[in-house]
């Protein structure tokens, strides 16, 4: 039986698992459930995220361009869904900076696309390889692409130095040992497990 959006609406209990995890960032969660993946939201600036995804890509639309993005195929006060792309294998079990200019994956249209967000549309954090999939011919796809300049500087900041909103930082997990992104919150935060291990 095919999946559709309003089956995965009406079933959430059995598609937001622990078992369909498969990220977190510091305002939304995602979890893979067959072709899509669900986003939903930690923080009040996750929904602006998304918002600001919803008018790029409808902007996109009328460029023509909107096929080197992540399509929104639903957006509610709670959630948002995609479709799913295979993420970018992570470095050292951490996300990475990808360089711009040699990376060989990033298509010219791909390129005009950062481009228009960028200095039309107060785009932020393209290097991020954790806001890229691939698409089914193995080049990049932006996927995580609704925080803005300002959103970052007048909402998020303020509230990750407060400790409210976590920062990654790249250490040594104190459970499981391994080396990967560990959640902060504020100078603080001296618990130092990975999502993987509790720390939420």
């Amino acid at each position: 039986m095919e999946t559709t959006i309003q089956s995965i609406i009406a079933n959430l209990n059995d598609v937001l698992t622990n078992e369909n995890f498969v990220g977190i960032g510091s305002t939304r969660k995602a979890f893979k459930y067959k072709q899509f993946v669900i986003k939903k939201y930690v923080h009040e600036i996750g929904y602006l995220q998304t918002k600001n995804e919803a008018a790029i890509y409808e902007i996109l639309l009328t460029r023509d361009l909107a096929a080197h993005v992540a399509p929104i195929l639903y957006v509610d006060k709670h959630l948002m869904i995609q479709p799913f792309y295979e993420q970018l294998p992570l470095c050292n079990n951490s996300s990475y900076d990808l360089d711009l200019q040699e990376e060989k994956r990033l298509t010219v249209d791909l390129k005009e696309v950062l481009s228009i967000i960028n200095q039309e549309l107060d785009g932020f954090d393209f290097r991020d390889g954790g806001n890229y999939g691939l698409d089914d011919k193995g080049n990049l796809i932006l996927i995580d692409y609704g925080m803005t300049k300002t959103l970052y500087e007048n909402k998020w900041v303020p509230l990750a130095e407060a400790g409210i909103l976590p920062q990654i930082a790249f250490e040594r997990c104190q459970s499981c040992g391994i080396e990967k992104e560990i959640r902060t919150y504020g100078k603080e935060d001296l618990d130092r497990r990975c999502v993987a291990c509790g720390k939420e």
